[in-house]
């Protein structure tokens, strides 16, 4: 491998995210510093979750159930951190558009709302390919690549850069969605982030037997897509429901 090689693997990693940070965030400087705090906060969350487990990593036995435990209890933790980091959003959101209301100026558009949730889930979607991908690409840049005896046909790198980009797709636009279900009350919508989100997790358990890569890498770029298109299908409905609103008026 090559330093290209190296590079090549982080774009494919956190390439369309750096794209996504350009296109609509990146000309805002209150989604910039959301999209910071976002990552900061998943990051901290990451690293406690991390130090509760290291008692009991690594985990010795051949069998599946040790890590569906440590998937299940690890995507609940960090379910729940998404319930603090939308409380945390509301009150924001509160004093945004508090501040509004005294300079006599506009509260927060849907379309704001979701640009912050955006910029809230692509946060937690870097945070995640930096601390399971980006951490393991140093080898990556050297002279030679890597195999493990379970997927002896394709580079280690390649399957974890791959891997890091389905959940940044599946963090960053399931966070919309939620944030939606959080403020319309929609329970589908609450509940699609977590499971598709443990779904996908599980579906990492599928790399353990021999040659499930070929298997479990598509399945996890499946629950991306799917989470995207319920995604795009939630934000049209949304927007076409406003723009229902606002012709009466007009």
């Amino acid at each position: 491998m090559t330093a290209a090689a190296g590079l090549g693997y982080a774009l494919i990693a956190l390439g369309p995210a750096l794209a996504l940070f350009v296109a609509a965030i990146a000309r805002k400087p209150f989604l910039i510093l959301t999209l910071l705090s976002s990552m900061l906060f998943w990051l901290v969350s990451l690293i406690i979750l991390s130090g509760v487990w290291r008692g009991f990593l690594p985990v010795r036995s051949s069998s599946w159930w040790p890590y569906a435990i440590l998937i299940i209890t690890s995507v609940g933790f960090q379910e729940g951190i998404r319930l603090v980091f939308w409380k945390l959003y509301k009150k924001m959101e509160d004093m945004l558009d508090a501040f509004a209301d005294r300079v006599s100026k506009p509260r927060l558009f849907l379309t704001d709302k979701m640009q912050i949730a955006l910029a809230g889930g692509l946060g937690h979607g870097v945070a995640h390919a930096v601390f399971f991908c980006l951490s393991l690409l140093t080898p990556a840049f050297g002279p030679a690549t890597f195999y493990v005896d379970r997927c002896s046909r394709v580079p280690f790198f390649l399957i974890s850069a791959i891997i890091s980009l389905g959940f940044v797709i599946i963090h960053t636009f399931s966070m919309v969605i939620a944030f939606n279900g959080y403020a319309e009350g929609k329970k589908n919508d609450q509940v699609f982030a977590p499971i598709v989100h443990i779904i996908a997790a599980i579906m990492t358990l599928v790399n353990l037997a021999p040659g499930g890569c070929v298997i479990g890498v598509p399945l996890l770029c499946f629950a991306a897509a799917v989470t995207l298109q319920y995604c795009w299908k939630m934000v049209w409905r949304r927007l076409t429901e406003q723009h229902n609103m606002q012709i009466p008026n007009s």
